[in-house]
């Protein structure tokens, strides 16, 4: 169960910069051992306007905003291909924390997702090779066959970065910080986008 803080949390307690604040809440999470904290919900609308939703790793954070890879032939990349408005959401229980994020994701640059693909163990590059991320499959045989093909292709040698996968760049619009509070008294605020710098108010819970 989240111990309640005895203090709330105040606008002074902030960084100025929402990026960093997340940052540094998620170093909290990884520093407090908890399972998967750079897990995160990614919602898209796909193209008849339906919304979906799906966890993803978040796998780095920097000035422009935050990164996730995925196959570029999945659902939710073909989704953003058509709206790339997405939202994403973190939650960390057991410290009483959460984040929203509002955006617009974007293809990273293939270096990127290069570099970032040669540091994934090697049977994670495999993978991305074999599979048909979000078509059917016909059976856990046809998985397992698939990937046996990609790694004798791939034996003896290098695993490269396929075409269909890479990185996409969420550059938020807004972000949301919120931290448990007794009776559900909360404390939440709110930054939004101003010119080159960030607006922040605390709105009700």
């Amino acid at each position: 169960m989240t111990d309640l803080p005895d203090e709330p949390l105040l606008e002074r307690d902030l960084d100025a910069d929402p990026i960093r604040q997340v940052a540094r809440w998620v170093d909290d999470a990884t520093a407090a051992g908890l399972l998967e904290p750079t897990a995160m919900t990614l919602a898209t609308v796909d193209e008849e306007g339906r919304p979906q939703a799906r966890t993803v790793l978040l796998r780095g954070i920097d000035g422009r905003g935050f990164r996730f890879f995925t196959n570029y032939g999945s659902r939710k990349s073909r989704a953003i291909g058509g709206n790339p408005d997405v939202a994403l959401v973190l939650l960390w229980k057991e410290l009483g924390r959460q984040v929203k994020v509002m955006g617009r994701a974007e293809r990273l640059p293939r270096a990127e997702s290069e570099a970032y693909f040669a540091s994934r163990p090697r049977g994670h590059r495999v993978a991305a090779w074999a599979s048909r991320q979000s078509e059917p499959a016909p059976s856990r045989e046809a998985l397992d066959e698939a990937f046996r093909a990609a790694d004798e292709r791939f034996a003896g040698g290098e695993v490269p970065l396929p075409d269909h996968w890479g990185g996409f760049l969420v550059v938020p619009q807004t972000i949301e910080v919120w931290r448990q509070g007794r009776n559900r008294m909360h404390d939440r605020f709110r930054y939004t986008r101003a010119g080159d710098g960030w607006s922040l108010q605390r709105i009700w819970p």
